[in-house]
């Protein structure tokens, strides 16, 4: 018989009813965690006790740490019990939930990060937060303990007052769904971003200065972009320097494909190990535009082993097909890269007579280059033919050597909005190193998040596992998989590819629309945020994900190129529009700022009959703000399109005006080019 507490609440720890792997790693803790909802919030109410919310992630080492150090600690357990109700998050599954409360620490004056740890009163207003803590005074950090104790203290002591000091926070956070409408920013204001990204980064080792070193996609996407708007090649140059310092660090897997989420250091050498498929779909799209705008060996085989590390190690799924999976895990064994490392021996014995030239081209030394181990980065120059032959070959035999070791931990649950990046990424990188299986791969992930999470009511839910929604759809899995639709539409013409594009965002406008154009993060009929309907988010900053109302400008613009109807480009500028008041904070915003570019400069070629060679050149293109429609006889292009009543052939349209027709391949790449 179930036991419970004195408000009638299940008492005991109910992770064990989750889906999530995050939450389920926490299943056997001696603290009575509950999932986010109405249920734990209602509890904490009933019994007036303060809430301890803690949100992290399958893939978080530090997440681990503080589980084992506190979680799973009676004593430790025995105070947050007492004094506390638990709710335990994953960030992955509820971003909505972590965005409100990652807001909220950072109001505070803190470092954001996870594990996030947050203090709210039973209504759940924040009070007080921090990060990890040690179970034992480190760092200049208090204990763990030591934390609880002092803040049930507090609250026994004077809980109206601590509410009451709550409130000028609360109100900070509800500032986060207004919008501030400004003009829409032209080419002096996106320059000027351009040039402040561009003076923070790092001319020798790419990236932004400075360590930890992340790849912050979304910001790099723009400086790429914005190099063919200026015509200058700086943006594109430290786009390059980035990937190919990446590609040669140890933040990549040498042996079996994809990079790792950030490095620890200013070099790229030593990787927070655990992958996340955001972070790979974002890289491979830069790969592929990268080597659309000029070939480079290097990027072609990190983006053919990265796919394959996506295909082999990723999906998730059922009898009836797979999407990819959310993350890989940094640790195995309760170590951190324990499963990445070599030792100078191992290498050895397994490469016996090539190991010494192995050794050398990626910097195994006998003393290591990180906690007495080696993490394999390749170290130029490179090789002939020949020897970069044997090298694969020495690779694969690490990888076979490497398989059987316990691997780190996999969280397989599916979600939307990563899925819509990696299918967007897939097609454009399929297009660029001529792999049309890749497109139909992306186009196999694409029917399976639709087929598994699609709603009757048009929209797309968030997370999936194990044929079980475990969250509701936000505003980023409605724009992702619109563009991944819409991706999909415009490398194969099929009708129904943009009548699915359609549907998805006709459902995000009647469940997310909010003031002045701009959309709320958090859809209508949610019933558990934080504090009611007051606290659904507008975001327009990209962090490692682009942001929903990002994504969902640019495919307003896609959809205005494609179908030449006003009313599209009505609401991108009206959304893109909604957040410009913003004006120091628009670097924040790259996702915004490609849209307004894209849709103001952007060119719209069409390819009116049979002309697939066209096409390819077309989707090859190295600048994102070109949008391919394809259609098989020229009485079906859209009667506001530009190019409407034309002949048969290629058409390149800017501004509303269209070219000559083209057919000659050369020619239609330099239409293409801007300047």
């Amino acid at each position: 018989m179930e036991q419970r507490t004195e408000t009638g609440q299940l008492a005991g720890n109910r992770l064990r009813f989750a889906s999530s792997p995050y939450l389920l790693q926490h299943a056997d803790n001696p603290v009575h965690w509950r999932e986010w909802g109405t249920a734990a919030l209602a509890e904490a109410q009933a019994e007036g006790k303060p809430i301890l919310l803690s949100i992290g992630y399958a893939a978080c080492h530090w997440c681990h740490v503080m589980a084992h150090e506190s979680f799973e600690d009676p004593a430790i357990a025995a105070l947050m019990n007492r004094w506390f109700v638990n709710i335990k998050v994953d960030r992955e599954e509820r971003p909505d939930i972590d965005h409100f409360y990652m807001s909220a620490l950072q109001a505070m004056g803190e470092h954001g990060g996870w594990p996030l740890t947050m203090f709210l009163t039973p209504a759940g207003a924040p009070f007080w937060g921090g990060t990890y803590f040690p179970p034992e005074p480190r760092w200049g950090k208090p204990s763990f303990r030591q934390v609880l104790e002092a803040l049930a203290e507090a609250w026994q002591r004077d809980a109206e007052k601590v509410a009451q000091n709550a409130g000028g926070l609360v109100e900070h956070l509800r500032a986060l769904g207004r919008s501030r409408p400004g003009p829409l920013p032209e080419g002096a204001a996106l320059g000027k971003v351009a040039a402040s990204v561009l003076g923070a980064t790092d001319p020798e080792w790419g990236g932004l200065r400075g360590a930890p070193k992340f790849p912050n996609a979304p910001l790099f996407r723009f400086l790429w972009q914005d190099s063919f708007r200026s015509g200058k090649s700086e943006g594109r140059d430290a786009v390059r320097l980035m990937l190919a310092r990446m590609s040669l660090g140890g933040i990549y897997d040498h042996l079996g494909g994809g990079f790792s989420r950030y490095a620890t250091d200013g070099h790229w050498l030593v990787p927070h190990f655990e992958k996340m498929l955001y972070d790979n779909a974002q890289l491979l799209e830069l790969l592929a535009l990268a080597q659309a705008d000029e070939s480079e060996p290097l990027f072609a085989a990190r983006a053919n082993e990265t796919v394959g590390w996506l295909a082999r190690e990723m999906r998730a799924g059922d009898e009836d097909g797979f999407a990819f999976a959310a993350s890989q895990d940094a640790d195995s064994e309760g170590e951190e890269g324990k499963f990445y490392v070599w030792g100078e021996a191992e290498i050895d014995a397994v490469l016996g007579p090539d190991a010494a030239a192995f050794k050398r081209a990626y910097g195994v030394t006998p003393e290591g280059n990180w906690e007495g181990h080696t993490i394999l980065n390749r170290v130029p120059p490179f090789g002939d033919q020949a020897a970069e032959a044997t090298l694969a070959q020495n690779r694969a035999q690490l990888f076979a050597v490497r398989e059987p070791r316990v691997p780190p931990g996999r969280d397989d649950k599916v979600l939307a909005d990563w899925n819509g990046l990696a299918v967007a990424a897939l097609v454009r990188a399929g297009q660029v190193f001529g792999e049309p299986g890749w497109v139909a791969l992306a186009a196999r992930v694409f029917d399976f998040v639709r087929a598994h999470l699609g709603q009757p009511d048009g929209r797309i839910a968030h997370a999936w596992r194990e044929g079980k929604i475990s969250a509701a759809g936000l505003l980023e899995d409605q724009a992702a998989m619109a563009r991944a639709a819409l991706a999909l539409y415009e490398a194969g013409g099929e009708p129904q590819r943009l009548e699915t594009a359609l549907a998805i965002v006709a459902a995000a406008e009647r469940h997310f629309a909010g003031p002045e154009g701009a959309f709320f993060s958090s859809a209508d009929d949610a019933v558990d945020l934080p504090l009611g309907a007051e606290s659904r988010a507008l975001v327009a900053e990209d962090h490692a994900v682009p942001s929903g109302n990002g994504m969902l400008a640019e495919v307003f613009a896609r959809l205005f190129h494609l179908t030449g109807q006003d009313a599209w480009r009505v609401k991108a500028e009206r959304l893109i529009g909604a957040f410009m008041g913003h004006e120091q904070a628009l670097i924040a915003m790259p996702g915004l700022l490609g849209a307004a570019d894209l849709l103001a400069n952007g060119a719209s070629v069409v390819i009116a009959g049979e002309a697939s060679d066209l096409a390819a050149v077309s989707l090859r293109a190295a600048d994102p703000a070109v949008v391919v429609l394809q259609v098989p006889d020229p009485s079906l292009v859209p009667v506001g399109h530009p190019a409407h009543g034309k002949s048969a052939g290629a058409y390149v349209c800017r501004g509303g005006v269209c070219s000559l027709p083209v057919d000659e391949e050369a020619a239609l790449a330099g239409l293409l080019r801007r300047t």
